[in-house]
């Protein structure tokens, strides 16, 4: 046995390398296809697949090479070691030839023409199917065909690799997908602004699934590299919020029964910042008539704030915050809500109650302190036809109340204490005078002071 596998091995060593390279045919479309003979499987395939398997899994490329090529050339639908080992070895030769050089190319061509063998006799693999290897084919291109600047030639493999496996598609493949992506925006943004977008959407919608699944062996990575793509959305040109509404106005109004494409337009106009779009708001109101999200609510809130309906944004805003199940999510709908009745409506009272449903979310919020601290300061819970002169002096005690929400701010959270601190400075200074207490005994007789109206807080006299 031993002398004859010698005899074989000679033999193809002595083949010339290139009598394994595929070569096109010419008038193929009007040549008859003739049907392919069943593959005989024979000892010298059994055996060959064992050589080179075992070589290539110690890493010894070089001694898989001759019995690789043997089994490749004769019986490639035998076994799915021809293409997995198969890969490891040519990318072996490869790495043994001068760049550029003749052999470098043909060795690089027989890289590709592996992955389509293997799509044809193992395409149907349930863990490794067809579009995996075209991935697979993608990622090879990319590396090796490097006179190729755009890989425009890779970019439809890519694609169909990512849509094929949809959430199961690798990290590697998406972001050097919508790397090349990027390239061909890049190069020409009249003509692949569009792709671009659309591709962006898709990566990203897999990296955010693979994210968000805990399941997933690789969440942190996709996590990780979904923040990266955004990034470099945001900054690529594309992200421009007039082209991106000439891009999807059609599409939200033919789609206005169709969720999955308006969140993802939603989606989208959110991760780049156009909230402002009237292309935005009627996709987040279409899907917000379909299935109500606190997303969808959001949108709705930030339409009617655009519009000026102040009461219809809290509104929107108070369905955001009972449809979310997450609580900072639900601190930021309820401060949102406080700021449209502080700025808008002057309902002071009603602004509080938001600050205040907003802390039971978030106790940590410095901003719900500053903000009511200002709605004190802005207030004159005393008026002159029930208080007369008096009222004057004791509508300053609304100040001591609201530099008590500014300390409280600052001791939730101390990144706030520059701004808070000048707020206090400026609204002590109209702290009630000694002698204006003096003036009203009654009211200033102990060392507290209840502050009324709408406010009702007890505070200490300064």
């Amino acid at each position: 046995m031993k002398a004859k596998t010698l005899i074989i091995l000679a033999v193809c060593a002595a083949l010339p390398m290139m009598s394994w390279a595929a070569k096109p045919k010419k008038n193929a479309a009007a040549e008859p296809v003739a049907e392919e003979e069943p593959e005989i499987v024979t000892e010298d395939c059994v055996m060959y697949t064992s050589l080179f398997h075992e070589s290539a899994k110690n890493k010894q490329y070089a001694d898989a090479l001759e019995p690789w090529l043997n089994v490749y050339k004769t019986c490639p639908s035998y076994s799915k070691n021809v293409y997995v080992d198969g890969d490891k070895i040519v990318e072996w030769k490869i790495s043994q030839c001068a760049v550029g050089s003749a052999e470098y190319k043909e060795w690089r061509d027989l890289l590709l023409t592996l992955h389509d063998k293997r799509i044809k006799y193992f395409g149907n693999d349930p863990k490794y199917p067809a579009a995996y290897i075209l991935g697979q084919k993608a990622l090879d291109y990319c590396v090796f065909f490097t006179e190729d600047n755009l890989k425009e030639t890779a970019y439809p493999w890519f694609k169909e690799s990512i849509i094929g496996m949809g959430n199961k598609a690798q990290v590697s493949v998406v972001m050097k997908f919508a790397e090349v992506s990027l390239g061909l925006y890049k190069s020409n943004p009249a003509k692949y602004g569009e792709q671009y977008i659309t591709d962006y959407q898709l990566a990203a919608d897999v990296l955010s699934a693979q994210a968000n699944d805990a399941a997933n062996k690789n969440a942190a990575a996709a996590a990780s590299n979904k923040d990266y793509l955004d990034n470099v959305f945001a900054a690529s040109g594309a992200a421009d919020c007039d082209q991106l509404d000439k891009i999807n106005a059609a599409k939200v109004n033919s789609n206005l029964q169709n969720l999955d494409e308006l969140n993802k337009v939603i989606k989208l106009y959110r991760s780049v910042g156009c909230v402002e779009s009237d292309v935005y708001f009627a996709a987040a109101e279409a899907s917000h008539k379909l299935a109500p999200t606190a997303e969808s609510a959001a949108g709705c809130a930030a339409m009617c704030k655009k519009k000026g309906d102040w009461k219809g944004a809290v509104e929107y805003y108070d369905q955001a915050t009972d449809l979310s199940d997450v609580d900072q999510d639900r601190a930021d709908y309820q401060y949102n809500a406080a700021m449209v009745l502080y700025q808008e409506l002057k309902n002071y009272q009603q602004s509080r109650t938001y600050l205040r449903r907003s802390l039971e979310f978030n106790p940590n919020q410095g901003r719900c302190y500053m903000l009511m601290g200002i709605l004190y300061a802005s207030s004159k819970p005393y008026s002159e036809a029930e208080y007369g002169a008096k009222a004057a002096i004791l509508n300053k005690t609304v100040f001591w109340v609201a530099v008590d929400k500014l300390i409280k701010a600052k001791q939730v959270e101390p990144e706030v204490a520059e701004s808070v601190n000048s707020l206090i400075s400026t609204y002590a200074k109209y702290f009630p005078t000694k002698e204006e207490r003096f003036d009203l005994p009654g009211e200033f007789s102990g060392s507290t002071f209840t502050v009324g109206g709408w406010i009702g807080e007890t505070t200490t006299i300064r």
